[in-house]
């Protein structure tokens, strides 16, 4: 083992063990000192490999730090600081226990130099993350937990076949690139676990049905992490792969569509995870140095932006206890700052200008056009405008604005949350407003040197023409957006069928035939045995019994008439036995001579 390095999940680890035996006094400065600790040492680690530890045959890699890492690190501690902040004031301490270990999980990924060491901390952060769900204790987040869990743990068993069968065909446990040109069925398999963990369509049903279930500071964590490592992962091991293309621009799309027929203000936000997360994939398949680039800074911004946005929508949902918007609006004159943080998470997201995502989207789609692929670069863009209509445009209206569908117990409950809320909510807007400002914060972090300037008279002229179209057409089809309490099927349906009809299954033929050869089974091979048993017992009572017994109490006839022999001399009794032994050798012989003629 070489010497001790300080990972800096270890420090969120034992500082969320730790917590409950913390006094209550001193337990809100204990857990926001611990992600600050870990944002610290991540600021202070240097490019190398650290943390190697030998495992039977193994050369376990705890700490591998480069640029690319670094990244990820930088913009995860600090989203736990701000998630840490904004729940501060949560009393169950299991949830800052398990909202610690998720953000070391991811940061175990983050820093993992082999496949042993990824998967011990890629199925952390899927156990940790699901008391996160379970944690709002309803009927419906207990149901979405497990799904969640499962679906997470079928994604592991891939990840781990892919592993086990890679590093037996090539003898090599390091977490590298793959060669995506010749890729084999354990590097299909390693690829299905990380796509699953990006919520690529059809693997994502598992997101907008379980962060939408989460509570209201859960789904902060959630929004931020899970999907953003996977992210890491497919730009440290598949950067380059085509098939990632056409998966990314149908997550853009396809999250879209959803968010905007979705009534649920935080399912949209899960849905539009999907969205932005494809453009992250998109930029990962296109592989070249400005789409990793873009890649990393959109998952960076996204970050911010989407955890503003569950705050805000999660501030709704805490001092109202609705989260639909045909039981919201009119709330603007009760909670005025939420809706203008929840506005800059919005403009941020929709990559207006001076805000985050302009910054950092933009790369991704004109790395599109750098390489000629005009159809990704397009179909990104157009999945822009859908970004605006519903997250800059729906989510502000029809909470704080619009028709007041809320009842007056819920319009007398809405009020602003308390104050370390509204400080997450702040910090959080005013990076998404500095990113946007001043690009070199976010670029000199990136993976390679960047040479792209957003701010050029076209492009802010291209964007601001798709928003301003974007917003007319909100206007004009106002009353065709309204929201409407239904429920929009998606291919989780499948699954769910297919979950019915397994169990019918299990419950009809299968129990019907198990009950059915139970029944055979104890008319004729329980009743064929029994009888033998039956017949072995009477055997052995009758036979064995008998004869054991019989020659039990002869041997023991002989030896009470033997004892009358005994008279208490030893002469007598040693003449009595050479006599005995004398006839027994006469009667030998006689018989041998007998049998010789």
């Amino acid at each position: 083992m070489s010497e001790f390095w300080l990972h800096p999940a270890l420090i969120l680890i034992l500082g969320g063990l730790l917590l409950p035996l913390v006094p209550e006094r001193a337990r809100r400065v204990w857990l926001l000192a611990i992600p600050i600790l870990a944002f610290v040492r991540i600021l202070s680690l240097q490019p190398g490999t650290y943390g190697e530890v030998r495992f039977l045959d193994w050369t376990l890699v705890f700490g591998r730090v480069d640029r690319l890492s670094n990244v990820f690190g930088y913009i995860m501690t600090l989203m736990a600081i701000l998630g840490t902040l904004y729940g501060l004031h949560v009393r169950d301490t299991s949830q800052h226990v398990a909202s610690l270990t998720y953000v070391a999980g991811s940061l175990g990924v983050i820093h993992a130099g082999d496949y042993l060491t990824l998967f011990l901390f890629w199925e952390l952060m899927a156990l940790s993350s699901v008391f996160l769900i379970w944690s709002r204790r309803t009927a419906a987040s207990t149901a979405a937990g497990y799904r969640y869990l499962l679906v997470h743990m079928a994604g592991g068993v891939a990840l781990l076949a892919g592993i086990v069968l890679h590093c037996r065909s090539t003898g090599n446990w390091s977490f590298v690139g793959l060669n995506v040109q010749e890729l084999s069925v354990a590097s299909y398999l390693i690829l299905i676990g990380f796509i699953l963990n990006a919520a690529v369509p059809p693997l994502h049903a598992w997101l907008p049905d379980a962060y939408a279930e989460g509570t209201f500071n859960g789904s902060v964590f959630l929004c931020a992490f899970t999907t953003k490592t996977a992210v890491y992962a497919l730009c440290r091991g598949f950067a380059g792969m085509e098939i990632l293309v056409p998966l990314g621009v149908i997550m853009a799309l396809y999250g879209v569509v959803y968010a905007v027929l979705e009534n649920d203000c935080r399912r949209l936000l899960a849905y539009h995870i999907i969205s932005q997360v494809g453009y992250m994939v998109a930029g990962v398949g296109l592989g070249t140095e400005m789409a990793i680039n873009g890649a990393c800074a959109h998952a960076f911004a996204h970050i911010l932006y989407k955890g503003l946005l569950f705050m805000g929508c999660g501030a709704v949902l805490h001092m109202t206890g609705k989260s639909k918007f045909t039981e919201l609006g009119g709330l603007y004159e009760r909670m005025p700052l939420t809706f203008l943080f929840t506005l800059i998470g919005g403009l941020s997201i929709s990559a207006f200008p001076l805000f985050s995502g302009f910054v950092s989207k933009s790369m991704i789609v004109q790395a599109g056009f750098e390489e000629h692929r005009n159809w990704t670069a397009f179909l990104l863009m157009l999945a822009s405008v859908g970004t605006f209509l519903h997250t800059g445009l729906k989510v502000p209206y029809f909470i704080w604005f619009g028709k007041r569908h809320c009842s007056e117990e819920t319009f007398a409950r809405a009020a602003e949350p308390p104050w370390n809320m509204k400080v997450a909510m702040g910090v959080a807007s005013a990076l998404c407003i500095f990113i946007g400002c001043y690009t070199p914060y976010l670029y000199d972090r990136l993976p390679y040197p960047v040479d792209y300037h957003p701010y050029t008279a076209y492009h802010i002229s291209e964007t601001l023409q798709l928003l301003i179209a974007t917003a007319l057409g909100f206007y004009l089809l106002i009353k065709k957006l309204e929201p409407e309490p239904t429920i929009s099927l998606d291919l989780d349906w499948f699954y769910r069928r297919g979950g019915q009809a397994f169990l019918w299954l299990a419950r009809r033929p299968v129990q019907i035939f198990d009950a059915w050869l139970g029944e055979i089974y104890r008319t004729l091979g329980l009743a064929s045995l029994m009888a033998c048993a039956r017949r072995i017992g009477h055997w052995d009572n009758r036979l064995i019994d008998g004869f054991v017994d019989g020659l039990a109490a002869t041997v023991g006839a002989a030896g009470r008439r033997l004892r009358v022999l005994q008279r208490g001399s030893l002469q007598e009794s040693l003449a009595v036995s050479f006599g005995v032994c004398v006839a027994l050798v006469l009667g030998c012989l006689a018989v041998y001579h007998s049998l010789a003629r």
